[in-house]
């Protein structure tokens, strides 16, 4: 058996796509333009990178941009009073402060200073609370584009065993509650847990987001299971150049599972394509508008 190869880059046009359409309407039926604003504080390259990448992608969907970047010197007062000026503007629907931050700043301090229904990151205390206790939340971007790649490729999740290997605030934590809300029994498993992979393998749904590079084999795998793959990891070859590889192994798993997302190229173009639904969703609400019920959990 062959697992079938869940295509997140394709999935995550898709949704963009979808993305895009609402936000062409809300411009045309409301006269509104959701706005994005990423905060960069530093010159960390791959932060650069991924800031640049959303920033093409918010103004490809329709939306705008509002890119702020400061010296790595910035103090707290300066970036808290930022944030407030950002959640007092009602054309910034959406607020993201990339991580990390360089270590002089309290991430959690500033996490917490966006306004809940801006944090499109779904990062602040108040949305980590409301997802924990069944309310409406805006949900970390990661966990909901796994929650829209295992809905298209099992329809129903209701009554499946779901186990979450990592326990994060940012991935495992919120991918277990989501699974919950869907009907799932559910299990958080992680790097300390005794015998993993017999736990792994009562799985129907295995999300895996430890960091560890190919933890999970495949004799972690129960026969059928669909497999998302969060892991990403930069490992020297023996020929000096590097290769990205997942917390799962594979070529090995792929023998087992039904469904499995290969790395790179499977959850990673999610997370963007999330952060733009989340600005949608934020800007609805902020406007008291039907939200987008296809980009939601």
């Amino acid at each position: 058996m062959t697992a079938k190869i869940i295509d997140g880059k394709a999935f995550a046009a898709n949704v963009r796509g979808r993305v895009a359409d609402h936000v062409a309407r809300l411009k045309e039926v409301n006269g509104l333009t959701p706005g994005l604003a990423v905060v960069l504080v530093g010159a960390d390259p791959a932060s650069e990178v991924y800031v640049r990448n959303k920033g093409k992608q918010t103004v490809a969907a329709g939306m705008n941009s509002y890119k702020h970047r400061l010296p790595a010197e910035t103090t707290q007062t300066e970036l808290l009073g930022l944030i407030d000026r950002l959640n007092a503007d009602p054309d910034v629907h959406g607020i993201l402060v990339q991580l990390p931050l360089p270590t002089h700043l309290d991430e959690a301090l500033v996490i917490n200073a966006i306004a809940p229904q801006k944090d499109v990151d779904g990062f602040h205390i108040s949305n980590a609370g409301k997802l924990a206790t069944g309310q409406k939340a805006m949900v970390p971007c990661t966990p909901l584009g796994c929650l829209m790649m295992l809905r298209d490729t099992l329809g129903s999740l209701a009554g499946k065993n779901a186990v979450v290997v990592g326990r994060s605030n940012i991935v495992g934590k919120p991918m277990a509650q989501l699974l919950l809300r869907d009907s799932c029994t559910v299990t958080i498993a992680h790097s300390r847990t005794q015998d993993l992979a017999t736990v792994c393998r009562n799985a129907d749904i295995l999300v895996v987001a430890v960091g560890r590079p190919e933890l999970i084999t495949g004799d972690h795998i129960k026969q059928g299971a669909v497999v998302i793959d969060v892991g990403m990891n930069r490992l020297t070859r023996d020929d000096g150049k590097t290769k990205l590889v997942g917390d799962v192994e594979f070529a090995r798993a792929s023998e087992r599972a039904g469904a499995i997302t290969p790395v790179p190229g499977g959850v990673g173009p999610m997370t963007i394509a999330c952060l733009l639904a989340n600005t949608l969703t934020a800007t609805c609400r902020a406007h008291g508008l039907p939200e987008p019920g296809d980009l939601t959990p």
